[in-house]
């Protein structure tokens, strides 16, 4: 899969997702906690079965930790380095950069250290932008639930 320019980006994914797997259902799971089990017997009362006790009960109870867990998977998903850099180094033919690669390899073997210390502050610029979005959306539907 790492040498073929069709398949690398996959094998990353699915080791970035074996990654991210973990820390994203304990984010869930500690969620699911904070869920009182009088809501649920209240919506057994009213007649909720399944699929209507999750989404008109458990996931507005749980959108807080949803939001935070979207926001989490945005920023690692841009800013992905480490499974590049241990699987691929960018190849085969530069078809697995990111741009987190890119500042990093510039930056430190191209002998560009301003010019890329300044890409990667707008770099940070842009997912702090892409983050206060996703924020701002999410928690509007937050306080609307």
């Amino acid at each position: 899969m790492l040498a073929s320019t069709k398949t690398a980006w996959i094998a990353i994914v699915i080791v970035g997702a074996w990654q991210g797997i973990a820390m994203n259902t304990i984010i869930y799971i500690s969620g699911l906690q904070t869920v009182p089990v009088d809501v649920y017997e209240a919506g057994m009362l009213d007649g909720a079965t399944g699929w209507t006790k999750f989404r008109k009960l458990t996931f507005p109870l749980i959108l807080p930790f949803f939001t935070i867990n979207l926001v989490l998977c945005m920023k690692n998903a841009l800013m992905v380095f480490d499974q590049i850099m241990a699987l691929t180094k960018g190849g085969p033919s530069q078809s697995t950069e990111s741009i987190s690669y890119l500042i990093y390899n510039n930056g430190m073997s191209g002998g560009q250290f301003g010019f890329q210390s300044a890409n990667a502050f707008l770099f940070f610029v842009v997912i702090v932008v892409i983050s206060f979005l996703q924020m701002k959306f999410l928690g509007g539907k937050e306080e609307q639930l």
